[in-house]
């Protein structure tokens, strides 16, 4: 690679600094020109006046005392990343703030208690930033939230005895995730579920005994997870199964099964 080639390079990895508005950057109007002497800002790569949101990143990682200061910057990218490093103290303000990127970032770093209402935010990242870090009750309304996204994710941070709610959801990936752990004694709820990767679930974790169930699925699949762990004695049914996968894992069980007795 010759200079100018590597030059250029360069300058496509780190383009000019310009400010949210568009103009260009520079430091000898910054409020913060002394921290380059210690080095906690340097443009082009650390600088809460840049466009790009990893250089503002960066900024507060070396700054995080002077997040408190730009909570009510005009670019909402700047208010987003300066309430990830701002003290919790300051951020309650930002739960009604215009940009939805900011209000999710207040919610996940406010006290559960005081985020709650945001349950009902217009917005589904803030919805979905709630799902990720609620737990027990505070989840019901998202588990009956209308947007798919919001439910999956609260289903995966909810209780078992919370998924019960979601064995008829609309969403197969959301009653996918109940049959991988709601209580054991639920599944025979899901053995007819019109998806067949949920009722997968359910045959990897329901009780041998009651396994019978799944044994006629219409999906080889099925019957596939069945034939790996129905009891010895209902294993035979499935050697003439019309699936020859189905047949070679219980022919495969069946001689282990009979060494081992």
């Amino acid at each position: 690679m010759n200079a100018r080639s590597s030059s250029k390079q360069i300058d496509d990895e780190m383009p000019a600094a310009v400010d949210w508005l568009g103009n260009p950057v520079s430091c000898g109007d910054c409020p913060h020109d002394e921290n380059r002497v210690t080095g906690r800002c340097d443009l082009g790569k650390a600088c809460v006046r840049d466009l790009r949101a990893r250089r503002v990143d960066r900024f507060f990682s070396l700054n995080p005392d002077e997040a408190d200061n730009y909570l009510d910057h005009p670019f909402f990218e700047v208010r987003s990343i300066a309430a990830r490093y701002a003290s919790p103290f300051r951020l309650l303000p930002l739960l009604s703030d215009p940009e939805s990127d900011v209000r999710a970032m207040a919610a996940v770093r406010l006290p559960a208690s005081r985020v709650l209402s945001l349950r009902f935010d217009p917005d589904r990242r803030v919805r979905i930033a709630l799902a990720r870090r609620l737990e027990g009750d505070d989840l019901l309304p998202l588990l009956a939230d209308p947007d798919d996204q919001v439910r999956l994710t609260a289903a995966r941070t909810a209780s078992p005895v919370l998924l019960v709610a979601l064995l008829g959801d609309r969403e197969p990936d959301i009653r996918r995730e109940a049959a991988r752990r709601v209580e054991l004694y639920h599944l025979p709820a899901l053995v007819s579920d019109p998806e067949p990767l949920v009722r997968i679930e359910v045959a990897r974790r329901m009780e041998p005994e009651r396994l019978h169930l799944l044994a006629r699925d219409p999906d080889f699949r099925v019957r596939y997870a069945v034939a790996e762990r129905i009891g010895l004695d209902q294993l035979p049914a499935f050697l003439s199964d019309q699936d020859e996968a189905v047949r070679e894992i219980a022919q495969e069980r069946m001689t282990r099964l009979e060494k081992e007795s």
